[in-house]
């Protein structure tokens, strides 16, 4: 088997994406992978996983939220963070015209500040009942 340029020892390079969101305090990030695949001595396969440039264990294995250091994380297909923040940032865009609230108000009109709650930003995640 050959190896590939710049990866001493893999027969085979893989680019994976991946979308992480923590259970406990809803931190979201995104981080992309190549999966080297190996050999070792006695002919057993085996994966290495590298992200910006360092070897990393397995994301699918057990990740770390960065924010709290939790294990309840969600993983998921690439992109779902950026989608989601972008929904959260365009819900919350001044209208470019049209009546204007007084100071204060919210949107369900209870005078009150609207606090996030987990839910609130995990709601883009869950799937639609069909």
């Amino acid at each position: 088997m050959s190896e590939i340029a710049g990866h001493p020892g893999a027969t085979a390079v893989v680019n994976e994406s991946y979308s992480f969101a923590c259970m406990r305090c809803g931190h979201g990030w995104e981080q992309s992978y190549e999966i080297e695949h190996h050999v070792d001595g006695d002919g057993r396969e085996f994966v290495q996983y590298t992200a910006d440039g360092r070897v990393v264990p397995s994301p699918l294995s057990r990740p770390t939220c960065a924010n709290c250091d939790n294990h309840v994380v969600r993983i998921m297909r690439p992109g779902r963070v950026a989608s989601a923040r972008d929904a959260a940032h365009s819900q919350h865009r001044t209208p470019p015209a049209g009546p204007v609230e007084a100071p204060g108000a919210d949107a369900q009109g209870t005078g009150e500040d609207h606090h996030w709650h987990l839910a609130d930003l995990l709601h883009v995640f869950q799937r639609k009942a069909s």
